[in-house]
This record gives C-alpha cells, structure tokens and sequence, in this order.
C-alpha cells in the first residue's frame, strides 16, 4: 500500500531495460545532431540517466524538413499507390506488436506508468490505430459535382505536403500514433518532434518504420526542446501543417508561429477541465470505479482527466466515502512492479507543478480527504490526493493539474450542473453516470465538449474522433474526420 514515507516494496516484476545513446533520423540515417549536443532523458523513479539523446535545434530540423519534402515530391513514396501505402501501416502495426514488451517496457521506463498499463492500453491502442489508418489509405476519396451548364467538375482530397507534428510525455506511444497514421495514410512526409522527457518509443518505432520498408525522409524524428526545435519546426517556411499535442499556453505559441511564417495549416489539441458528473440516480459503484479509474489513471496526466467531479448532494456523503477508500488504498510505487497501480508523475517540474496545486486547494479552504503528500524521498511519487467540498472559484476546479488530485464538487439540479460544467475556458470531454437515458442525452446535448462518455470514462476507439471545443484544441483526430486535417481538396471543372 501507499505510505507517506515510502514507495511499495517491489513484487514480481518485469526488467528494466538498459537503452544505449540514441541519435536521430534525418533522410533514412541515424546522425548525431549538427551541434553535438545530446540531452539526458531520464528514469522518473529516482532521476537517474537512462541515456543521453542528440539534441536537435534549427539547422537539424531544416535537414529533416528538406529530406521530408525531397521524399514528397521526388521519392518513391510520391509515386507509391495508396494501397502500398496502406500495407506498411499494416506492417508497422505487425511491428510494435511483435516488438511489443521491449516497447512497453521503454514506455514504462521513459515516462514511469506502470508497465501494466503500457501492456494493456498504451500498446493494443497504438498498434489499432497504425491498422485502422492502414485501411484508410485507399478509400480517401472526393466527389463529383452536378454543376450547372455543361461542365463536369469533380474534387481530389490530396495530401497537404511536409507535415510538422509535435507529441507529448503522457502517451507517447499513442500520440506518434494518433500523429502518424492519418498523416501517412493520406500520403505526407512527416518531420516529428517528440517530447524531450519522453524521446525513446519514437525513435525505436522510427526504426521499426525503417525495417518494415517506409522509404527514406518519409519519417523523420528530431527530439529536442520546444524553444529551439519545437519552434523552427512551427515556424518553418517549408512546412505545410504543423500538429500539436500539449498543453494549451504551448498550444497558442505554436500557433503564432504558424500564423507568422507561411500560414500553414494547424491543428491542436490540448488541455482541459473535463467534468465528470455523476447523478444520484446511477450506479453508485460504477460511478465510483469510473470516476476513480478517470482521475488516477496515467498518474493523472491525461488531458480528458475527470478532474472536476460533480456528484449530486444527495449521494454525496456515500461517494465520497467510497473514493477515498480506493485512493488511499492504491499502490504506488516502482512501474515495473506488476502489482503497481500508480507510478511517479514524468519529471521533478510535474512533480512541482501538482504539489503546487496541492498547497492551492489548501490554501483555498479545499478539505483534504487523501494523500497530499510524496511518496518516498526518491524520484518523483505523490500520494493519491482527493478534495472535498470543492468549489467552482477555487484554483484546483478552474486550472489543469495534470496530477493525481481529485477534486469533487456538490451539485443539486441538471440545469446547474450543465451551467457549471461549461464554466471553463476548456472543451475537451465530460462524462454523465445515470440510468436515466432521457437524462444523459439531455446532457450529451448540453454540454461543450469534444467527447461526452455515458456511464462510462476513457474509452478510447481508432474510429471515434478526438478533439475539443474553446480552448481545448482545434480539429479531430482519429476516426474519418482525422483525415481532413492531412489533406487539401482540390476542385477540377471541365468543360464538355
């Protein structure tokens, strides 16, 4: 169990793996950086060095942008059918899978979730996503066009060119995927650059790509900091689309970038404040489970997180009682352990950033009911933490945390609650326990955001798309809709 003074004792556990310095991959080659710098990605149990990384900056990325638009337009990839290209997502999806432990394990030990949930979520999800993408590929298709007079006009849906694309440290697996596999299917090249605490899933699935045949300057990945990398590539000038996932101040800068070089076409997807509400009328357990399972899992860093959990005040004392059970009886501690249900959050600044919002909800009169705490004096471990009593003007209802802290809410009618779900810059999922079915449309209805689960948190589908109102992002990924942030459509009209 979790103590306030150390981490769970180690069970049956899976090996960490020793990982050798790693370059990046620029045109088909692997190549230190142009100024030879390297970074350290490190172990976020105790902060030791896993390996250090080539840092790429401007000149690494213009190298990768000019290799990605030679394979566009003068490689075999501009001339490869659509269905071929369907058939190396297919085999990169036949890749992670049969690379499946070694990858979970490098996921676990870059970013610190517990390798259960790199085996069972973070891995079946990103092979299916490389698989539905791979069926896409031929089937991206236009229309044609009763136009009036004697004319035949029809549209061509065609790949945008030299797509930049930036991933984060909470999924990175999944995120390269989600990135990746619209992107590829519709024909692009693709520069990306993953998050420097998480650089090491993306540069072995790069290499997987290479094995299974993707041709070279198709994909490129260049890890590096947001300020040097991360900006050439929003800003450059032979970038055609630039794709963010992160936090939405970083969300803003890239856009400004965008906007200020070539006006290339974005598409973001960032934070929230998703609201997770639950009626007296519902499955009180499952409510329990999901709203449990909707905060804590990934250590809370998940941007859809059920961060404000509103539950009706008549089965308020009951839930709650009910959730600080579970949250004080989680098992925190090393990810590679089997029975780990929580590991340290990615980095000492996220460990600081929530112990921040830690002392916020104290310091707004917010009763502590869990945790609050760190874990250990080793790597960066914080209790399991719920709030009650909650209310909307307080810090920890108003800002993303990104952590593993609840913060529950008393609410009495739908109306208010509907009000008071929508009372956030952000937009990016809710969720609504009750067995009331006239109920729970009436808030899908109501409620503005990207994604409303029903009696249900976090279930995530290739075909379902992904994205947010407000603040929360521009555009969809996954599901059909993914695809219109990766191409262009073209009109052609002929005269008869």
């Amino acid at each position: 169990m979790a103590t306030a003074t150390a981490p769970a004792p180690a069970k049956p556990r899976h090996a960490k793996p020793k990982v050798p310095d790693q370059k990046m991959l620029i045109g088909g080659k692997w190549v230190a950086s142009a100024s030879g710098k390297t970074f350290d990605t490190t172990d976020p149990t105790d902060g030791s060095v896993i390996c250090r990384v080539a840092e790429g900056d401007k000149a690494d990325i213009d190298l990768a942008v000019r290799a990605a638009r030679a394979a566009f337009e003068d490689g075999p990839w501009a001339r490869m059918t659509s269905a071929d290209r369907g058939r190396l997502l297919n085999k990169l999806a036949d890749a992670v899978e049969d690379h499946r432990d070694e990858l979970a394990a490098l996921e676990s030990l870059d970013n610190g979730k517990p390798i259960a949930d790199s085996l069972a979520a973070d891995l079946p999800l990103t092979s299916a996503c490389y698989r539905y993408y791979a069926g896409w590929a031929d089937k991206i298709t236009g229309q044609t066009l009763p136009m009036a007079g004697p004319y035949f006009g029809y549209t061509r849906h065609e790949p945008i060119g030299v797509v930049g694309q930036i991933i984060p440290w909470n999924f990175p697996l999944l995120m390269q995927a989600w990135k990746w596999g619209p992107a590829l299917a519709c024909g692009n090249t693709v520069v990306l650059k993953p998050a420097e605490q998480t650089p090491l899933t993306a540069l072995r699935v790069a290499q997987l790509a290479q094995d299974v045949g993707f041709p070279d300057g198709v994909i490129n990945v260049v890890p590096g900091y947001g300020p040097t990398a991360g900006a050439a590539l929003s800003g450059h000038m032979d970038v055609d689309k630039i794709a963010f996932t992160g936090e939405t101040g970083t969300g803003k800068i890239v856009m400004t970038a965008a906007a200020q070089s070539n006006l290339k076409r974005v598409s973001l997807e960032l934070g929230g404040k998703s609201p997770n509400i639950v009626f007296a009328d519902c499955d009180l357990d499952a409510a329990v489970e999901g709203a449990y399972f909707g905060l804590f899992f990934n250590q809370g860093q998940c941007c859809c997180a059920g961060s404000r959990l509103f539950v009706q005040e008549s089965v308020y004392d009951a839930f709650v009682q009910k959730v600080v059970a579970k949250a004080k009886g989680r098992t925190v501690g090393d990810p590679f352990s089997t029975e780990t249900e929580q590991g340290p959050q990615v980095s000492q600044e996220q460990f600081d950033r929530v112990m921040h919002y830690i002392a916020a909800g104290q310091r707004d009169g917010a009763p502590l009911l869990a945790g609050g705490g760190r874990v250990g004096d080793t790597g960066y471990f914080i209790q399991p933490t719920v709030f009650g009593d909650v209310t909307d003007e307080m810090t920890i209802a108003r800002e993303e945390i990104f952590g593993p802290v609840m913060s529950i809410l008393k609410f009495k009618d739908t109306d208010e609650v509907i009000a008071r779900g929508n009372r956030t810059v952000y937009g990016l999922a809710a969720a609504v326990w009750t067995k009331d079915v006239q109920k729970a449309l009436r808030l899908a209805n109501g409620l503005r955001v990207g994604t409303v689960w029903v009696n249900c948190y976090d279930v995530f589908d290739a075909g379902a798309p992904f994205g947010g109102f407000k603040m929360s992002g521009i555009g969809r990924e996954l599901g059909q809709y993914a695809l219109q942030l990766y191409t262009e459509v073209k009109t052609v009209t002929m005269a008869l």
